[in-house]
This record gives structure tokens, sequence and C-alpha cells, in this order.
């Protein structure tokens, strides 16, 4: 499409200077202009055009094969839930297995995405690897997509959704397909057992504030209201990119969300005292 686009512009401009060039006493055949530029022109080049880019479009949706990994993505007021769907990797009696605002890839293998939206329009964009597909309330959008090198790719919602539109990025993580398997079988797996006292009073204290109406920790809590956070530990960013992971900033994020994202559907718990807050984001930085 490059090569047309940059032939068809190189016509355009050189009709716009045959005016310019011709002698002014010449004859003006506006005739051939007419239909030659502004007919016969365009004819031939959609003629080619639409045909070749409604081919490549329907590649990029083609239906899954039976063996072919699917991640079920969809968009929230302002976060994304990510499900991944592998016959045959996760322990018996499991489907599949849900992550948040991280998108993890295995390189060099295409893989399907399944686009949906729990709310409003959202559309999905990772600028270095695809070009944007946008998620519909009621309606099902499908894009399959491949990275082919491992890295860390910038994502984000690309139409605008509300208040805090801006802050409802992701990352996509391309890994080996070996460390991607791994990585996957263990997803599904309930989280570790707490390894020290602090640990275990954060897990406490995680379940009696209520964390676990909206959050899951597999094997601890089960709520489907906000993100999945089995794995919150080994997340670059949280809060869907409003700030970096680490000890510090999940604290900062539990004491103060509405203040670092405001309008998203967290809480800020504040009441809590410094040594609560430190055992509960010591306990979600652990969680890997």
């Amino acid at each position: 499409m490059y090569v047309i686009a940059t032939f068809v512009t190189l016509v355009v401009v050189a009709l716009m200077l045959v005016p310019f060039l011709r002698r002014r006493d010449g004859p003006v055949n506006r005739k051939l202009f007419l239909w030659g530029g502004g007919v016969a022109l365009p004819f031939v080049t959609l003629s080619f055009l639409v045909p070749y880019v409604m081919t490549v479009g329907h590649e990029t949706r083609a239906p899954a094969a039976a063996d072919r990994l699917s991640i079920d993505v969809t968009g929230h007021q302002y976060w994304w839930e990510i499900s991944y769907q592998q016959p045959g990797v996760f322990p018996s009696g499991i489907s599949a297995a849900t992550s948040a605002n991280e998108l993890r890839l295995p390189v060099g293998v295409p893989v399907e995405l399944r686009l949906r939206s729990n709310d409003v329009i959202h559309s999905f964009w990772v600028p270095s690897l695809a070009g944007k597909t946008d998620l519909i309330p009621g309606r099902v959008n499908r894009m399959v997509i491949q990275a082919d090198r491992p890295g860390v790719y910038r994502g984000q919602c690309a139409e605008f959704c509300g208040r805090e539109h801006a802050l409802m990025a992701f990352d996509v993580v391309v890994l080996p397909r070996p460390e991607f398997n791994a990585w996957l079988t263990r997803l599904a797996h309930p989280a570790l057992e707490p390894a020290s006292p602090e640990l275990r009073q954060g897990r406490d204290l995680f379940v009696s504030l209520g964390c676990g109406g909206c959050h899951t920790v597999r094997g601890v809590t089960n709520g489907t209201l906000g993100p999945d956070l089995t794995q919150v530990g080994a997340r670059r960013m949280i809060g869907a990119g409003a700030v970096r992971g680490g000890v510090g900033n999940i604290a900062g994020w539990i004491s103060s969300a509405q203040h670092l994202k405001p309008g998203n559907a967290m809480q800020s718990y504040d009441q809590l005292s410094g040594q609560q807050l430190r055992a509960v984001a010591y306990y979600l930085e652990s969680l890997k």
C-alpha cells in the first residue's frame, strides 16, 4: 500500500504541475484531466487496492486453528482483563487462566485475540505490533497478532472511553516459547502460601478488608469486579499504567488510588496504619 500510495502521489503531483509547465497559449484538454485523473485513475487504483485490503484484513482476523493459543481481552473502565485459552496446558478441570493489564505472548507465534468490552467502546492498540481494533459492547472482534522479537511493548486504549482513558495502558511481554509455556502453566495454579508471618498478616488483611469482593487471588479469593491479582507482583506497572510496580507504589496505590487515578473503581484505603499498609503491600508484591 505504501508503494502504491507513493505512485499515486507522484502522478497527482505531476498532473498538478502540468498547468505551470505548459505554454500559456497552448490548449487545455479539460476532459482528459477530468476523466483521466478524476475517474480512470481512482477506478484502476481502487479496483486493485480494495480486494487486496479485504484479503489482508480477513487474514488478520482468521478463525483460530484447534491448537492455536487464543486470548480473550476485555476492556473495562479503566483496565484490561486478559484470559488465556490453551487446550491441554492447564491442570485438569481448568479451561482458562486470567491476568490483568499485561498480555504475554510467545515469540514468533500467531495468536488470536478475541476483543470484547464490558461497558463502553475501547480500542486495543500496540503500535509496534499491530494496528488498533475496537472493542464494542455486545460484539466480539478478532485479530491475529504476532511478535517476532522478545521484549516489552507498550499498549494503549486508543478510543476515548472516559475520564481516565489516558491511564488505560498495558504491557505486551514477548517471551521465548519454552519460557512462555512455563509461565502459562504457572498462571492457572493457586498463589503460593505466604512464607513469613508478615506476608501471612498481609494476606489475612487482604481478605478481612474485603479486597476479595473485587479481586481474585487464586486459592485465596474469587472476586470478578476488578483486576486479577494472582501475579500482580510480577507486573511492570500497576493501575493499568498509573504507576510502576514495587512495594512502595503498591502501598501508595492502596492508600491513594483515587489520588493517583481519579475516577477509577478502586477506593482509597487511607484508614490503614503504616504497619498494616506495609503488610498488605508486601503480600501483593510477593504474588509472582
